[in-house]
């Protein structure tokens, strides 16, 4: 095996002369392994003709590499990528728009086919843009469909409500561990995400300046009661106040304070209105009202802008192979593996689902009825197995429930197994 074969030139090195002369009405592929400056290239007539590897940095020598593909005589020029994030996409569209054919290449794939070729386990940009082209070549690629403007604002929506979402939970974990010295009490009482403990911490601080000014943090409390709807709560919230053991906070412990809970309540309202978009959308859209009905609005968008839309797919078995749920065993001779999901679809699907079988396990008496069975039959087995498997008829029925029937959790288990047949 040659050596020599992932070596790569310079863009302004290539003879581009002897190049065109190679492929001249011929069907060439190049392979394009992404990165965020440094880019590497292969240029293949069949899965066993390399003819060169080449390397530029992205964007500055993008635009001579388009001149330099455009002038070649090949009968065909096609491009295939692999889905490097954003790193591509500007790439992808400037290929596009010069007419070449672009092409979608799983990184999955490349990674399992790293040793199949030459017997050596390593990859590096090179191989991988030979390993891309090569795959290509074999069929292993699909064409890459370029997602709608909708599909667009839904993904950038659903990217706002996550940057709310994961500062909010980190500031609330920071307020968390410093009340946990300086009031230790408070969460024990409330909810340290409601809105009136967060205006309190954020007018006051701590528990000795609510105490200096008790009448008026009294007042606040009850003003924005949401969340504290129990006057006695907030009887309490005042006296463990008074009586609290933590740790007298300095100066500049209590502006961190405030300035934690002010944080907090920007991105509260800032989600807040992100979810407003959230629900105009799925109020647009019929599927998407009837997913929502029963697992929520946020849940329902996340799911489409992941997955793309349940009427897209043949059968319930297709959308949770979508989703990464679908099984996988390794088991050889007498040996017999556990069963596993695959994991291979989008993570921020199967989150929101889990958080949405959560909720069925607590409210829903026939899911919950269903999991605890299989907990107690599962024996060893973590508990989480079990949300997964409801995870697992959950994505069924959101298939059904997007084609208009109404969501039943009676259809998606045997009641008489769980003796709760009529």
């Amino acid at each position: 095996m040659n050596k020599h074969r992932y070596q790569a030139k310079e863009l302004q090195q290539v003879n581009w002369v002897q190049v065109g002369e190679d492929v001249t009405g011929k069907r060439l592929v190049f392979g394009v392994d992404v990165a965020k400056e440094d880019f590497f290239g292969a240029f293949m007539l069949s899965p066993l003709e390399s003819l060169i590897t080449i390397k530029w940095q992205h964007p500055k020598e993008t635009r001579a590499l388009g001149d330099f593909l455009s002038t070649l005589p090949a009968a065909r020029i096609e491009v295939a990528l692999e889905p490097s994030g954003t790193y591509g996409d500007s790439l992808r569209e400037f290929l596009r728009d010069l007419g070449f054919a672009i092409h979608l290449v799983s990184p999955k794939r490349v990674h399992d086919v790293a040793e199949v070729y030459d017997g050596v386990p390593s990859l590096h940009d090179a191989k991988a843009a030979y390993l891309i082209g090569r795959l290509h070549l074999e069929g292993a690629s699909s064409p890459w469909c370029e997602a709608s403007e909708d599909r667009r604002e839904q993904q950038a929506l659903v990217s706002e409500l996550d940057l709310y979402q994961s500062e909010h939970r980190r500031n609330l974990n920071r307020l968390g561990a410093l009340l946990s010295r300086h009031w230790p009490e408070l969460d024990r009482i409330v909810e340290l995400n409601s809105a009136g403990v967060l205006h309190l911490i954020a007018a006051y601080g701590t528990p000795q300046a609510v105490c200096v000014d008790c009448t008026e943090a009294e007042a606040l409390l009850h003003h924005a009661r949401r969340g504290i709807a129990n006057p006695e709560r907030v009887g309490a919230i005042l006296d463990s106040a008074k009586a609290t053991l933590g740790l007298p906070c300095t100066h500049g412990e209590r502006h961190l304070l405030q300035v934690l809970a002010s944080e907090l309540l920007r991105t509260r309202k800032a989600l807040q209105a992100v979810e407003r978009r959230i629900a105009e959308r799925v109020n647009q859209d019929p599927p998407l009202q009837w997913i929502a009905q029963a697992f929520g609005k946020t849940t329902s968008l996340v799911l489409e802008t992941t997955l793309g839309s349940p009427l897209a797919y043949t059968d319930p078995h297709a959308y949770i192979k979508a989703m990464g749920l679908n099984l996988k065993e390794r088991s050889s001779g007498k040996h017999k593996g556990r069963l596993k999901i695959t994991k291979r679809g989008p993570g921020r699907a199967r989150h929101y689902l889990f958080l949405a079988a959560l909720r069925f396990v607590q409210k829903d008496p026939v899911v919950q009825a269903w999991y605890h069975k299989k907990v107690v039959r599962d024996g060893r087995l973590p508990r989480y197995n079990a949300l997964v498997a409801v995870m697992r008829k959950l994505g069924m029925a959101i298939w059904h429930v997007a084609r208009g029937q109404a969501f039943d959790s009676c259809k998606l288990f045997d009641l008489k197994a769980l003796g709760m047949a009529s």
